[in-house]
This record gives structure tokens, C-alpha cells and sequence, in this order.
């Protein structure tokens, strides 16, 4: 016997026909699907930069996995992530000059603006409610509302009719964002209390070239690198008024610089206790600063010119990598007898690294092996290696807690 057809009924079609026509239209958008289960929380989410796609790929820490990928974010060769409140929310700052707010949850884009010619990084603010963008070209800092990317603000930084290049942007209380000008030599500081009427304090005569620069994690204190000279240039943003002062002067007097193959970064994860480890320019060394005094208290001879020096999380190790040649190696620092302590080789092309929040493991890129590493930090284990195209940045949600990051 031939099985009769199911019979549906009218009402039924037509509520299927609305159903798809609704979901065709913006206002009616069914919810997108998620990476995760339903009710998931997202503080141990994290996002990796795929440069060679321009994807980002969401991965659990927990479980040491990729959950999947965000694609269609352009040109990410040097890009950036800042996380929103909630930590389920990112901003990525495209090389592009593009602004994309991604949804780790979902792995949707939730919105994107073309904010620039030339980007290499940003921050948000002390509330959420504002994120900034850091510009080379046309150069100065863009204002922005975090929930749905309206322009706030466009900061130039032009000094003596010259537009300057933009660079170690950070997060102040107070809904205020402190910059350096990198071909202008100076410092800013906008105070966003009222986002449409920026407040600017200038700070001039810094130094040459600031090239990068951190926020002490207690927020009182900016260091910003000098690129065309030794030493740095520091704020005490708790004094009335902050001043600029240099310190490190001439740090290596009397020694032949080496070229420099990749400009180093400054943080505030290279801050351990009472120390701040930083790179020193052009030389195979990592500089101890007590700060305290801000004076020089030790330096440790490393592989090569160092480009990121983090610090784990409490402080007792401080892993290094390194410029071209030496960029398949990283080293451990034992910061109680400044030591080295482990080398490692996890792969060609070592990018950056990122340590779990409480610090038992850190996260590797190795853009020419096509992986991330998960080291533990105790044993110094390989825990697990994961696939990605081209990692570089490596970005943990547990980023949104901290200030200057």
C-alpha cells in the first residue's frame, strides 16, 4: 500500500512561510547559532589572530580546543583585540585600519567600520562604554561607542602642521586614554568624561621616538620606550600636576647598537612584584628596574633582542621571545635569582604568548609551524598543540578585567 503524503495544516504554512520571511529580514533575524552550549560562561574564551585568513579563531582554555572560527576581518598582520565588560565581546583593530566587534558565544560579527588607512592597536575604556583606536595613518586616536561603533571623537595628533603616528594607547581610571606621538615626541592624555568634548593634557620634550609603552598595573605609572634614544620617559600619574621624567638614561653608553630587526613592546605583564623587566633596544639583554627608585638593579643576558618580556602572573617567571634570527626560541627567567632557567624551542616564528589567568599554563604562537603551543609552566610540558593559520596575537577574555590591556 502506496503511504499517503503527511498533510500539513494551512495555518501551519503559513506560519512557516512568516517564519522564513522574518528570518530573511534584519529586524527579524533569528538569534545566531552558538559555538557553545547555551548558558555557557565565557571566562576561559580566547581568541587567536590568524594573519594568513584574517580569521580569528575562539578557543577554550579549559579544554585546550579551537571551537571555531570568525572570518572576513581583512588585513590582520598586526592586529589587536580588547575585550568588553562581560568578556563574551571583543573589539579587533585591524592593520587595515577596520574596527570589528566580534561575539566569541555565537562567532558572529556583531559590527565593523572603517575606521583608518593604517592601524596597530586600541584600548577601551574604564566603564565599557568606549572604545578607542590608535592610528598611523592619517595618525591620532578615534572615539567610539563600545555598543554600536558610532564615532564619537576624531582626536588628530598633528603637531607644528605634522601629523604624528600614534602609538602605545592605554586605558587610565577615569575614563581617560594616555598616548604617545611617535614622530612628534610627545605624550597625551584625553580625558573622555564627556566622549563629543575631549579634554587633551600635552606633555612635550619626551625623549625621540617613543616607540611603544605600558601602564603600571596599579595605573599609576606610564613608561614609554624610546626608539631614537636610550632610556625612557616616565609619568607619575598621581601627581599633582604629573610631570615627564627620564629615566635609564644611557643604558648603553659606550656600546654599539645592533640593528633592530622587530621593535619590542612594553606592557604591563612585564611588571613582577617590585620589578619591571624590560627589553633593551637593540641588545641582547633584559633590563631589571626597581620601581621604587626607577633605577637600574640588574640585567640579564638573553638569546637575542628581545620583543615581548611577560611576567606570569605571580610574578616568579618571566618569559622572553625574540627578533629575527632567534625567533624560534623562548626563555624562562627565574626572577628570584635572574637566571635562565628553561629554553624552548616550540616552533618557527614565535609571535607572541599569553598565560592562563592564575598562570599554571602559556599559549604560543608559531606563525611559520601553523600552531599554538600550551606549555605548563611548572614542568615546562607540551600540553597540547593546536592548528591555526598563521597565529600570531593570542588574546584571553580574562583580559577584560585588567586595566591597560
Amino acid at each position: 500500500m502506496r503511504k499517503l503524503p503527511h498533510l500539513v495544516h494551512p495555518r501551519a504554512v503559513f506560519a512557516l512561510a512568516l517564519a522564513g520571511l522574518c528570518a530573511a529580514l534584519l529586524g527579524c533575524a533569528s538569534p545566531a547559532p552558538s559555538l557553545v552550549e547555551p548558558g555557557r560562561g565565557s571566562g576561559d574564551l580566547g581568541l587567536v589572530i590568524e594573519r594568513e585568513s584574517g580569521s580569528l579563531a575562539v578557543i577554550d582554555t579549559s579544554a585546550r580546543q579551537v571551537l571555531g572560527r570568525i572570518a572576513g576581518l581583512g588585513d590582520l598582520s598586526h592586529a589587536s583585540v580588547v575585550y568588553a565588560r562581560d568578556g563574551a565581546r571583543a573589539y579587533v583593530f585591524g592593520r587595515d585600519g577596520a574596527l570589528t566587534k566580534v561575539n566569541l558565544l555565537s562567532g558572529q560579527i556583531e559590527a565593523r567600520i572603517q575606521q583608518a588607512g593604517n592601524s596597530i592597536g586600541g584600548a577601551i575604556s574604564q566603564d565599557g562604554s568606549l572604545v578607542v583606536a590608535q592610528n598611523y595613518q592619517p595618525g591620532g586616536i578615534k572615539v567610539f561607542d563600545a555598543r554600536t561603533l558610532k564615532p564619537l571623537a576624531d582626536i588628530p595628533a598633528v603637531v607644528d602642521g605634522k601629523a604624528s603616528r600614534v602609538v602605545g594607547l592605554a586605558d587610565l581610571p577615569g575614563n581617560r586614554f594616555i598616548y604617545s606621538l611617535f614622530d612628534a615626541g610627545q605624550i597625551w592624555i584625553a580625558d573622555l568624561s564627556e566622549p563629543t568634548q575631549p579634554l587633551l593634557t600635552k606633555f612635550t620634550n619626551i625623549g625621540k621616538q617613543p616607540y611603544d609603552a605600558l601602564v603600571t598595573p596599579d595605573g599609576r605609572y606610564y613608561l614609554a620606550g624610546l626608539f631614537g634614544e636610550d632610556g625612557l620617559a616616565k609619568i607619575d600619574l598621581w601627581a599633582t600636576p604629573p610631570k615627564v621624567e627620564r629615566i635609564l638614561p644611557n643604558y648603553g653608553k659606550g656600546e654599539q647598537p645592533l640593528p633592530v630587526f622587530k621593535m619590542p613592546h612594553l606592557r604591563g605583564w612585564a611588571v613582577a612584584g617590585r620589578h619591571a623587566w624590560l627589553p633593551a633596544i637593540g641588545r641582547h639583554e633584559v633590563l631589571i628596574v626597581d620601581t621604587q627608585t626607577w633605577q637600574e638593579v640588574g640585567r640579564v643576558p638573553v638569546a637575542g633582542q628581545p620583543v615581548f618580556v611577560m611576567a606570569r602572573p605571580d610574578g616568579r617567571q618571566v618569559w622572553v621571545n625574540f627578533a629575527v634570527p632567534d625567533y624560534d626560541t623562548v626563555q624562562v627567567i627565574d626572577t628570584q635569582t635572574r637566571q635562565i632557567v628553561k629554553n624552548l624551542k616550540p616552533g618557527k616564528a614565535v609571535l607572541h604568548m599569553e598565560f592562563t589567568p592564575r598562570g599554571h599554563a602559556v599559549w604560543i604562537s608559531s606563525r611559520d609551524d601553523h600552531r599554538v603551543s600550551v606549555i605548563d609552566t611548572a614542568s615546562f610540558k607540551t600540553l597540547a598543540e593546536l592548528p591555526a593559520k598563521s597565529p600570531s596575537g593570542i588574546f584571553f577574555s580574562s583580559r577584560a578585567a585588567r586595566m591597560g590591556f
